[in-house]
């Protein structure tokens, strides 16, 4: 019997299931962390999509542990560079970089990029899965451009070089209750909370 009041999202990043406890904390289910589980298995994202990436994840994890997986994938994209990092957003500086290690390497390679240039977008795609394989994505992007230095305490990964021109803030200079209501993960949750009751109610096959 699959719990239909609890979904584990498939992340051990502390930033990250803060931001989705925080966006989901009007729904009346209970978000569990990866550790909160138990789970430590390694899932391979070898995917060439956020898509793909997400899916495995979510997919694996729901098959293995009986739960609804909420997974997403996700990264910056930055025009001139072709949209890299995208996929590899997080080993951007090698397979076990640091955000810093990552941010200084994105920063070098743009830094003969002028500001006019330096157009960037956080896009985030998440997948929602069951224990029996059916799964529902919703995407979101938050537009921006990339700084040439960090700026901010707040957040994670690029969040100290994109910058916001809307708010005139890098990410990493907004408090969390902001950027709760605009960041790629924020968006692409607020489309799936209008998936997840629908997609929770659904008769799981036995």
């Amino acid at each position: 019997m699959v719990n239909k009041t609890e979904i584990v999202v498939a992340t051990n990043n502390k930033g990250k299931l803060a931001e989705i406890k925080a966006i989901l904390s009007d729904f009346p289910i209970i978000i569990l962390g990866l550790s909160e589980i138990g789970f430590d298995r390694e899932i391979e994202e070898n995917g060439q999509t956020f898509l793909e990436n997400s899916l495995v994840k979510a997919r694996t994890i729901a098959s293995v542990c009986n739960r609804y997986v909420l997974a997403d994938d996700s990264g910056l994209e930055v025009a001139c560079l072709g949209g890299k990092p995208g996929v590899f957003s997080a080993r951007f500086a090698g397979e076990n970089a640091t955000d810093e290690e990552n941010n200084a390497k994105l920063l070098k390679e743009m830094e003969k990029i002028p500001r006019e240039k330096r157009k960037a977008a956080f896009r985030c795609v998440m997948s929602l899965a069951s224990p029996s394989g059916r799964w529902v994505a919703s995407v979101g992007s938050c537009p921006g451009e990339i700084t040439f230095k960090p700026r901010g305490n707040f957040g994670f990964g690029y969040d100290p070089i994109f910058f916001v021109p809307q708010l005139n803030k890098t990410m990493a200079e907004i408090p969390l209750e902001v950027k709760n209501k605009i960041s790629h993960r924020a968006r692409a949750l607020a489309r799936m909370k209008t998936l997840i009751e629908d997609f929770i109610s659904y008769p799981e096959e036995s």
